[in-house]
């Protein structure tokens, strides 16, 4: 594809992302590279806000009788598995990729929205604002995240949610919903015949979540999935359990709702079933968004993503899109190519340009 952007404004995206990759930014532990963009943003004239830390920005023309176009991604990360061979926070050129935690998932889409926002920062009689927003928390879904932020924004039309997708378009997202089980039984001794025992239980309900299939499927977003993902019982070898508890992970699609699902099975087990929260909604944008026209209209593919992002607290139409791979989110030796950044700048100033 044809680069349509200043060398300079690729080139800072670069160094950009090198810095972010040399400052360590786990969830709830982004204070320092929340400082690092406001100062970035500060250092071409541009006044960052801060909101505990996110960091947000608004073109230089910004009309609030228009209406605005969220450009987000977040700068947080995931920690780093034991597999690493690489230091993860030394940003590293090889071979046409760049290493480092947070390259991929999501500094490469970060930087990149980053320099779109740039691109269009200064033009006048744009049809829609423009909001820069780098946000917090995103690999925790926490509270102090975009939840935090967005009622800080005002209104918002629809978003850019930069994620690693290979450009193309996650037109729809599951849900998660993640229940805590409990099968209760009565404790005795393993070697009478006494006590009832909350294993056996458990099991019972564990099949059942293995095998059942909800009868509506998705066209993009396939069955609702749910996998047992965790499970505690028992603490002597010679005494019946009296409490197993398991951890089932629910990924919804938009033809359910969290309580539906829930319902459901609260219908088909004996356990206690308890959510942890029903925040995490499953999104979708339609087809003839001009978002989605204006991906289309580049060769974007669309596509349901089974993976979760902050789109899910999104109250507005959100276009989940962005450099890289998912593929590649939180694996050992992280990495982006270096083009999927150019490509993903390029790409986003094509796909504004057909709505500014």
């Amino acid at each position: 594809m044809t680069k349509t952007q200043p060398n300079d404004l690729y080139n800072d995206a670069l160094e950009l992302l090198k810095k972010l990759i040399a400052t360590p930014s786990f969830s709830r532990e982004e204070q320092a590279t929340a400082l690092l963009l406001q100062s970035f943003l500060s250092s071409r004239s541009i006044p960052a806000h801060r909101h505990l830390n996110n960091i947000w920005a608004t073109n230089k023309h910004f009309d609030p009788a228009k209406p605005t176009i969220l450009l987000n991604s977040h700068h947080d990360t995931v920690k780093p598995s034991g597999e690493y061979t690489l230091n993860p926070f030394t940003p590293i050129e090889k071979d046409g990729r760049l290493y480092g935690l947070g390259s991929n998932d999501a500094g490469g889409c970060l930087v990149s929205l980053k320099a779109a926002f740039l691109h269009y920062y200064d033009a006048p009689d744009l049809n829609y604002n423009l909001v820069f927003a780098a946000s917090a928390e995103e690999e925790i879904s926490g509270v102090n995240g975009i939840s935090a932020l967005l009622p800080v924004l005002g209104n918002i039309s629809c978003a850019i949610v930069g994620e690693p997708t290979l450009m193309n378009m996650a037109v729809a997202e599951k849900g998660l919903m993640v229940l805590n089980c409990t099968a209760h039984g009565r404790a005795g001794h393993a070697a009478n015949n006494d006590g009832d025992n909350a294993i056996y239980k458990a099991m019972a309900d564990i099949e059942w979540f293995r095998r059942y299939s909800f009868p509506r499927v998705s066209e993009l977003l396939g069955p609702v999935k749910m996998s047992v993902t965790v499970i505690e019982a028992g603490k002597q070898h010679n005494v019946v359990p009296d409490k197993c508890s398991f951890t089932v992970d629910c990924r919804i699609n938009e033809c359910y709702t969290h309580e539906e699902v829930l319902e459901i099975i609260q219908q088909h087990v004996s356990c206690e079933v308890v959510p942890r929260s029903t925040r995490l909604r499953s999104t979708s944008v339609p087809m003839d968004h001009p978002l989605v026209v204006a991906g289309l209209g580049l060769g974007r593919k669309p596509y349901g993503s089974p993976t979760l992002s902050d789109k899910a607290l999104m109250p507005f139409p959100a276009l989940k899109m962005g450099p890289g791979d998912s593929a590649r989110s939180h694996i050992a030796d992280e990495y982006i190519h270096i083009h999927e950044i150019n490509e993903g700048i390029d790409l986003y100033i094509q796909l504004l340009k057909e709505l500014l």
